[in-house]
């Protein structure tokens, strides 16, 4: 069971955290001098985020940057970046970034700013009449996955393999593309050898449920035909996600910031900088969120949601950074069973320590 990567002091209760200070002061990154004298010109593509919103429009600026913001597609950013380093600064999957770094490619390096985060309890497809009613019962079936380094299937098979028991080697794992074919992998993998994974380059995994050839599907961008055939293994997982997180105190990351590590050497302010900014608009949008009094978002009770949050994982409910206060440490216990799932299932080709992931500067933040 996955309780042993749980850290000192997280099996309490969960409490409200301070705000952060920031290494600038209170401006918290925004500049009240205007544009330095030489501002360095940057380029960065994320998706459309709320938390990271007041960085793309402007209205948070970046100490010593001047910043272009490009918003795409995520597999389009994920595509490009990874394969061709289009711009400066990029969202990028946990899965493939620590699979880099695993392999000694040290031309990109994160900065512990969590763009996304998601339980994936609710990954696992399987047809409407199929036998398989719960995680357990996929013991032995034939799965399919998009791409074995997929942030969201390393931490899906560390849950089937670590938390619900079973033996991965068991299984018989499909790669393709979720709804269209062709798709591949695209970092270098090192399977354990009784891992049997098959590539199929002419068949969607969709096409392939529908069609009884694979028993499920694990995946974090839905199959084309659910509700046509396709069901979710588990309709309403809430309730086990929130169990599992108490068990494990496992916050999923999905997606990291990366910059290109030249930056580093040629400007070794910025890591912090863009740490400091991001904070602050990731404290504007909970902000947001937690507002009674307007709806930020169209959704009812957004608020009541946002207070149930709080009561989980602490006033700061999406949080960033490794240091020592208390979402530091839910991200210290959460990249810790990553970077297990990512050595043992074969994407890490060693096993990672949590500080090698990011520049020493960002580690940890004075106080005021």
């Amino acid at each position: 069971m996955l309780k042993h990567y749980a850290r000192k002091g997280l099996d309490q209760p969960l409490q409200s955290l301070p705000r952060k200070a920031s290494p600038h002061g209170d401006s918290l990154a925004v500049s009240t001098f205007g544009l330095p004298m030489n501002p360095v010109p940057l380029t960065l593509a994320l998706g459309p985020y709320d938390h990271t919103r007041d960085i793309s429009n402007g209205s948070i600026s970046i100490e010593g940057v001047t910043l272009r913001t490009l918003n795409l597609p995520i597999e389009e950013i994920f595509h490009r970046f990874t394969l061709h380093r289009e711009w400066d600064i990029s969202e990028m999957s946990m899965g493939m970034y620590s699979a880099m770094r695993a392999q000694g490619d040290t031309s990109v390096i994160a900065l512990p700013i969590f763009i996304s985060r998601a339980f994936r309890h609710s990954m696992f497809y399987v047809q409407d009449s199929s036998s398989i009613q719960t995680p357990a019962d996929l013991a032995g079936k034939r799965i399919g996955v998009p791409e074995w380094a997929q942030t969201a299937g390393i931490y899906g098979r560390g849950y089937l393999s670590d938390y619900i028991g079973l033996q991965l080697s068991d299984n018989e794992w499909v790669q393709a593309g979720v709804n269209e074919p062709g798709r591949t992998d695209k970092v270098k993998l090192a399977l354990p050898s009784n891992t049997r994974l098959t590539r199929i380059p002419d068949r969607s995994l969709d096409e392939l449920l529908l069609h009884g050839e694979i028993d499920a599907v694990m995946s974090a961008r839905p199959p084309a035909s659910l509700g046509k055939g396709i069901a979710r293994l588990l309709p309403n997982p809430e309730a086990q996600e929130e169990q599992y997180f108490h068990d494990t105190r496992i916050y999923p990351i999905m997606h990291v910031l990366v910059m290109k590590a030249s930056l580093l050497q040629a400007h070794p302010w910025l890591p912090v900088n863009l740490y400091t900014a991001f904070e602050e608009a990731k404290r504007r949008s909970i902000e947001r969120m937690s507002d009674i009094t307007a709806s930020y978002a169209p959704l009812p009770w957004l608020w009541s949601y946002a207070s149930r949050m709080s009561s989980l994982f602490g006033e700061d409910f999406f949080p960033y950074g490794v240091g020592p206060d208390h979402g530091g440490m839910i991200n210290r216990a959460t990249l810790d069973a990553f970077l297990t799932f990512g050595f043992s299932q074969g994407i890490c080709q060693r096993k990672l320590t949590i500080d090698e992931l990011f520049p020493a500067s960002t580690l940890s933040f004075f106080k005021v």
